[in-house]
């Protein structure tokens, strides 16, 4: 446009910055137009001199992690119990969420599911004896993703545990899962009762070995396929995985008719998959970790390979830090709770279901799964905005998982902390609420947005390898 025709047009205020600026002309009947910019996240100085001047080595190794993640083969191959198959994995281990933390941090889901795990592996009989013992240093407690594992909200893992086990087919490396047991009062979400007990019994003696079979007599279950399929179904796979587990139900159901030695044993297992449908979601985190992890220790990286939370701390790790936690408090989910609760009941943000969102799904993918952000009165643009401000912390797209209402687009994929701290944007995330007392459960679900502090810690952290690297 020519200068001289500029003042011929309507003219309207480009509000940048503060929103509140543009409600301020709106109440005086002034046009406007807002951009959402936000200055960068301060980090250290050195730090952002290094970063800045190693970017084309980032871009290669970047570059790298991208075709590593994008040619994961995530198959589901098998279960067995976890002492059996898990890295390290012994009678006295007790795996859980997130980043280390010790039994006097860590919240109270977390320590109800301890108490209930301990209760299951016959190492005590009652609450109070189950807490001593937890208390009493004779525990290992690990995270899940020390051991090539995951566990959705508490994430508690023992050592006789059924767990799914995926192969990465492009790069032969493996994952491990506890099977889902549903949403309510459940282990996971930090209850311990007679009932939840009883239910992972039931799971260990008749669910396990009819999957078990099914799954020997299938050979494998392409997980990669069910999620692609899964997206265009209306899910997203972290909060809303009903169209995957019809779509795992359905690969299963003549499998486990045939093997299983019954007929009401095979109704039974057939009905509890039917009733659950986040019974899918296990088994995609291990996806997510497995293909994961095929990219890790790739030297110079900025992608994140692990985002995982234990209701005290948030936790990333970076491909091109190797094992090294960055951490910050856990932020309270915004949420739409059940009758009789409140945030004031929530537990801060907690599991390693996030590694759904590292790997490009879950609140990355929220566009395919609009009805989601109903929980905390969102609209269907607001979705379509949560993900396509996702691609501007992101290292590229996915060329399999699609999203439909955005043209099929590639779900934005590889967490870039350099961008993330540059931009002033941190990964949405959807999620369960657990209450923050032992023994209760779930008390709602809703979304939140990563603290900064990790991704700045992991910003400094990597320029900080870069430099000793180059020394």
């Amino acid at each position: 446009m020519a200068l001289k025709d500029l003042f011929k047009q309507e003219l309207k205020v480009v509000n940048i910055g503060l929103a509140s600026f543009q409600e301020a002309l709106h109440a005086y009947g002034t046009k406007s137009v807002h951009v959402d910019w936000r200055p960068p996240i301060e980090v250290a100085g050195p730090a952002k001199e290094t970063i800045a001047a190693r970017e084309s080595d980032i871009t290669r190794a970047n570059a790298k992690v991208m075709e590593i993640i994008l040619n994961g083969k995530p198959c589901l191959v098998g279960l067995d119990q976890a002492m059996h198959v898990i890295p390290g994995m012994t009678r006295n281990t007790i795996l859980h969420a997130g980043p280390p933390v010790t039994w006097e941090r860590m919240c109270g889901p977390m320590r109800g599911a301890i108490i209930g795990a301990l209760i299951y592996e016959g190492l005590a009989k009652t609450p109070d004896e189950a807490e001593k013992l937890a208390a009493s240093g004779d525990i290992h407690y690990a995270p899940c993703h020390e051991h090539c594992a995951v566990g959705p909200m508490a994430g508690i893992v023992s050592a006789t545990m059924p767990v799914f086990i995926l192969k990465n087919e492009a790069y032969g490396n493996f994952a491990y899962a506890t099977m889902n047991e549903g949403l309510g009062k459940v282990l996971r979400y930090g209850a311990f009762s007679d009932e939840v007990i009883q239910k992972l019994k039931w799971m260990e003696t008749t669910l396990y070995p009819a999957l078990k079979a099914a799954i020997q007599k299938l050979g494998k279950i392409d997980i990669k396929n069910i999620i692609a399929q899964a997206l265009h179904m209306g899910d997203e796979v972290h909060n809303r995985n009903r169209a995957a587990t019809s779509l795992l139900f359905r690969q299963l159901a003549p499998s486990i008719v045939r093997t299983c030695a019954d007929a009401e044993t095979a109704a039974r297992v057939l009905e509890f998959i039917h009733s659950n449908d986040h019974f899918f979601l296990n088994l995609v985190m291990a996806a997510s970790k497995v293909t994961l992890d095929a990219a890790r220790d790739i030297p110079h990286s900025s992608v994140a390979v692990v985002m995982a939370r234990n209701g005290t701390d948030f936790g990333v790790q970076l491909s091109g830090t190797g094992n090294t936690w960055f951490t910050g408090l856990s932020p309270v989910p915004d949420a739409l709770f059940f009758p009789g609760f409140t945030k004031d009941d929530a537990n801060p943000d907690i599991g390693d279901s996030s590694i759904t969102e590292t790997n490009g799904l879950g609140g990355f993918a929220i566009a395919a799964a609009p009805a989601i952000v109903q929980f905390v009165g969102g609209s269907t643009q607001d979705a379509f905005n949560y993900t396509l401000q996702m691609y501007e912390i992101t290292a590229g797209e996915n060329n399999v998982y699609q999203i439909p209402n955005l043209n099929f687009r590639g779900t934005p994929t590889g967490i870039d902390v350099v961008k993330v701290i540059r931009k002033n944007i941190t990964p949405f995330i959807d999620t369960g609420v657990a209450h923050k007392k032992p023994g209760i459960g779930q008390v709602g679900a809703g979304v939140l947005s990563a603290p900064i502090e990790p991704f700045r810690q992991a910003f400094e952290g990597l320029a900080r390898k870069m430099s000793e690297a180059g020394k």
